[in-house]
This record gives C-alpha cells, sequence and structure tokens, in this order.
C-alpha cells in the first residue's frame, strides 16, 4: 500500500481530496438566506500564507533515539497536522493564524519504532500526539505540548498491515489503515468490517479504536469497540497486549481501558477484529413517521423486539426539510412528496431510513419482520428512493459543511445518548438550549438532529445547528453556543458523547461523566503507563 503524506489524502483547510466540492444549488442558498439571512462569503487562506510557531528544535537526545529518515519539520509536513477538523480547527486553518503546531512530524515504520520514540520523548520531555486521519471533531488531535519542551505528531499512516484468519473470522490490522484500505484488504478475502462512520473515507482503525467508534450500520455490525477482539499498545511504561481470546473473566477487561483511551496512555500499535462475510445484498429504504417523538417510539419498537434494520437513521421534521433542501430536492418534488403524503392522511413528518445487509434470503426475511413493526406503528413506506439517495450521499455531510463555511456560515455538530424513558426530555432540552445560544450571540439559528444509534435500552441524539458567522469572533461564538448545550446535556443526565470522543473540547466535562472517584481512578491509570504525562496532554482529562 502507499504511504501518501496528509495532505495528499486530505484538504488542510476542510474536508476532502482537494479541488473535491459539494456545491449547493440557488434554492439551498434562497432557504439559508430566508431563515438565516444574508452571510458574508469567506475563502480559506492560501497556504503559504497560513503563519504557524516557529518549530522548536527537538533535543539530541531524542533527535538520535528517533533518527532522521522518518523526521519532518517543514511547513508542509507540520501543517496538516496542526489540528483535527472540528469547528475551531478549520476556523484556525482558513483564517491562517494558528496558534501550535507540532514541532515535528515523525512516521514510525513499526512497533519497534514506536517504542523508541515514546522511550526518547519521555527521557527528554517531549509531547507525543498520535495522529491517524486527522479526522477529530473534539480537539483529540490538538498539537498541544502542555508543559513539555516541544511536541510531535505521531504520524501512524506507515503501521498498515492485515493478516487475515479466515477460520476464526477475525482479522490483525495495522493502526494507520483508513476505513477504504481496510474494506478493500478484507474484501479480497471476501470479508467486510463494517464499520462506516460518516468520518470513513479518512479516519484510521488506530482512531476508530482511540475514540470507541460507531458506524452507520453499528446495529447490525456492532460499534467498533464490540467488533475488537483484541489489541496492543505500546505505553511510556512498557508494552499493554491482551490476548486474542473470544472472551476472559481474567478481572477488569484490559481491552477496555485500551479502547476509547484517545492517546493519553500510549500508541495503538495493533487491533485484532472480528469480521463477517461480505454481503451479497444492501438494501437501503424510506419511511416516514407523523412526528420525531412517534418515530422514536417505532425505533424503540423495532430495538426492543430485536427487529433493529442494520441501519436506521431517523430525522426530526427539522433535519427532514432542511436536508431536503440543501441535497437539491426541488421544490416540486418535494410538493410530489406531500402530495403523496396526503394521500395517507399525512402531512409532513419525519424521514426514517432503514437499511438490511446480508445474502438475499436473510435480507428479505428481516426485511419483513422490520417492515411488519414499522407498519403497525404507524410509519408510511416511500420506497427505495430515499435509501437509495441516502446511501449515495451518505459521507456528503462534512463536504457540506465546508460549502456553508464558505458561504459564511457557522456549522457545528454534537452528539449523546438517553435512556428510552429520557429520550424526549433530552431531545427537547439541548434544542431549547442551541436557539437560546445562538439567539443569545445575535444571530437566528437552524437546529436539526437525528437518532442514528439504537439500543433496546436508549438512543443516541445527533444535532446539527447553522447560524450566520460572527465575523472575527467564530470561536467565541462556537464556544458560547457549545458550553451551553453541553451544560444542558449534563444537567438532563446524558452522556456527553456518545461516538465523536472527548479530545479537548469535552474534556471540563468527564467529572460529570465518570464523578470524582472514577476521574481519579483514569489519572492513576495515566501516572502508572505514563508516569511523565508525554502522551497527547489536554485530552480526556480536565485539567
Amino acid at each position: 500500500m502507499s504511504e501518501a503524506a496528509p495532505s495528499e489524502l486530505i484538504k488542510w483547510w476542510g474536508w476532502g481530496a482537494p479541488g473535491k466540492r459539494l456545491k449547493l444549488g440557488p434554492e439551498a442558498g434562497a432557504m439559508l438566506s430566508e431563515r438565516l439571512g444574508e452571510a458574508e462569503p469567506t475563502q480559506p487562506a492560501a497556504f503559504e500564507e497560513v503563519s504557524m510557531p516557529a518549530a522548536r528544535p527537538l533535543p539530541e537526545l531524542l533527535a538520535r533515539g528517533i533518527g532522521s529518515a522518518n523526521v519532518a519539520t517543514s511547513h508542509e509536513d507540520r501543517l496538516p497536522c496542526a489540528g483535527g477538523k472540528g469547528y475551531p480547527d478549520l476556523v484556525r486553518m482558513r483564517q491562517g493564524r494558528l496558534d501550535a503546531a507540532p514541532d515535528a512530524v515523525v512516521t514510525p515504520g513499526s512497533a519497534d519504532e514506536v517504542n523508541r520514540i515514546l522511550q526518547a520523548c519521555a527521557a527528554t520531555g517531549v509531547a507525543v500526539v498520535p495522529f491517524g486521519g486527522g479526522t477529530s471533531v473534539v480537539g483529540g488531535v490538538d498539537p498541544y505540548a502542555g508543559s513539555h519542551r516541544a511536541a510531535i505528531a505521531l504520524d501512524l499512516r506507515r503501521l498498515r498491515h492485515c493478516e487475515v484468519d479466515p477460520i476464526s473470522l477475525t482479522a490483525r490490522l495495522g493502526p494507520g489503515l483508513r476505513g477504504p484500505e481496510a474494506e478493500a484488504a478484507l474484501a479480497e478475502h471476501d470479508l467486510t468490517l463494517g464499520h462506516f462512520p460518516q468520518s470513513f473515507e479518512y479516519a484510521t482503525v488506530g482512531g476508530f479504536a482511540a475514540t470507541r467508534s460507531a458506524g452507520q450500520a453499528s446495529a447490525g455490525y456492532g460499534r467498533f469497540d464490540e467488533l475488537v477482539t483484541a489489541v496492543e499498545m505500546l505505553t511510556p511504561a512498557g508494552p499493554l497486549a491482551t490476548l486474542a481470546t473470544p472472551h476472559t473473566a481474567a478481572g477488569p477487561s484490559l481491552r477496555e481501558l485500551i479502547i476509547g483511551s484517545e492517546g493519553v496512555l500510549g500508541v495503538i500499535t495493533d487491533v485484532t477484529v472480528r469480521v463477517r462475510r461480505a454481503p451479497s445484498q444492501r438494501r437501503y429504504e424510506g419511511w416516514i413517521s407523523s412526528e420525531f417523538e412517534a418515530g422514536a417510539e417505532t425505533v424503540r419498537a423495532l430495538a426492543q423486539a430485536d427487529a433493529l434494520p442494520d441501519v436506521t437513521r431517523l430525522s426530526d421534521d427539522e433535519e427532514t426539510r432542511v436536508s431536503l433542501a440543501l441535497s437539491g430536492v426541488s421544490g416540486a418534488k418535494q410538493a410530489l412528496l406531500g402530495s403523496y403524503l396526503k394521500l395517507r392522511r399525512r402531512s409532513g413528518g419525519c424521514m426514517l431510513i432503514v437499511g438490511w445487509e446480508g445474502d438475499a434470503e436473510e435480507v428479505e426475511r428481516r426485511r419483513g419482520i422490520s417492515s411488519r413493526i414499522l407498519r403497525s406503528t404507524g410509519a408510511v413506506k416511500l420506497g427505495g428512493a430515499p435509501g437509495r439517495a441516502w446511501n449515495r450521499g451518505r459521507f456528503e455531510g462534512p463536504y457540506l459543511r465546508d460549502e456553508l463555511m464558505n458561504m459564511g456560515y457557522f456549522v457545528e455538530t454534537l452528539e449523546t445518548s438517553h435512556t428510552w424513558s429520557r429520550y424526549q426530555e433530552l431531545y427537547g432540552a439541548v434544542r431549547r438550549a442551541l436557539d437560546g445560544a445562538m439567539t443569545a450571540q445575535g444571530a437566528p439559528g437552524i437546529v436539526m438532529c437525528h437518532l442514528s444509534h439504537a439500543y433496546r435500552d436508549g438512543a443516541s441524539l445527533y444535532f446539527t445547528f447553522i447560524s450566520r458567522s460572527r465575523r472575527g469572533a467564530e470561536i467565541e461564538q462556537w464556544r458560547a453556543i457549545k458550553r451551553a448545550a453541553c451544560e444542558m446535556i449534563v444537567a438532563t443526565g446524558g452522556t456527553i458523547t456518545h461516538h465523536h470522543a472527548v479530545g479537548r473540547d469535552h474534556a471540563p466535562f468527564m467529572r460529570d461523566e465518570v464523578g470524582a472517584v472514577g476521574l481519579e481512578a483514569l489519572r492513576a491509570l495515566k501516572d502508572q503507563l505514563d508516569p511523565t504525562a508525554i502522551m497527547n496532554p489536554g485530552k480526556l482529562l480536565p485539567g
């Protein structure tokens, strides 16, 4: 496999390959202007105009320990690793003013090299920020040195192995494999991992593990933590590895300590995952529910009857309307949809995308069971066209964000989850918090939400919110709105993150999430594995 540099994989100021763009049509622009007011378009600064702190020299002992062959300190190498893809990261990149950057980008080619680098950094007081696809939206790869003399980005793109055990149906994967590369390697054996988060095109296996990722088909394949059967991590204190066994009762799970550790304990160098036979058929459909609460009850009925489709995504009425407009569905087509719903004694509603994957017989059997429940709870079938449209555009959200930022709009997401008994309470509370915070920042907003991960006992809520950018105060605007929503999530008893991870953005809320004793237990674990605190400073743990 090739060893492309990060700058060749994803554009430094936004999402996707350089030159790829998702343009909005005139009707979508008119809708945004009508609801949010006229925005002032912006364009990213030129690459050569981006300013960032000069690289601090690495200690001589460290330079000798890691060698010069895989150490890069040029502007071109440091810039793509100077942040992730969260809104503040993109604002700083687009404005061309970075207040932090890695002092060097180091690309080890083996676990032994990773170990040597960690030992040298621990001995010389240099922070290490593990870097995979760079797709974090919560500040998880910010090149923060903390109290250390320098910081390196440890780029894992050279650790890209794939070894398949066809008898056990497992695969040993390198952390630097991107999602499409892992799927392509498994497809050679007619297998799939089935993990398709929206960041799939650029996120890596190591990132999936480090952030406890969840994919769009997690109802069928499982979240990434459910797919991992063994994992290896190198820490400054030494290696930490789990047995490649399906289950063990030997004390608290070390595997669970590594998964979701976000690089603050060490570097994940090997991930063994459960894989499945590649599906011969994928079938996606659109249904519509009268309102979000009724749609959530439909999903609950599916989950508690063990009849969830592999893909289950319910948009609220606002996301349904706005998504149709932004995706280019014309007013005439929307009117046609309205006429169809009227014949079914409906006016508007909430879009529900469902999908089943497997062999043809299994897909039809499961689809039949799910469809009976969908109809019995009042959902109206729209057919395969909405499902196919969703499948074509399932990874386009980040491209749309770039275009909205070009137009001068603030756009951000956050996600949480709760039990079914408090689901609607959390949904309403966060919507009100976002609406109020955007109004307080001087501009009206659009708040959209969807349910995309369901369980027998509850489900996730994924919010997208858009407003006019406050030119020159974009990050202050973001911080105020984000904090208002996070404080409401905490007050309502939801999780501060269902699958985006903690990073720097959510670290202040970890005490509310795990409690004072839980937080001290995590600190003690870090002290044991990373006694000089060089690993990814400022992430996961507050303070």
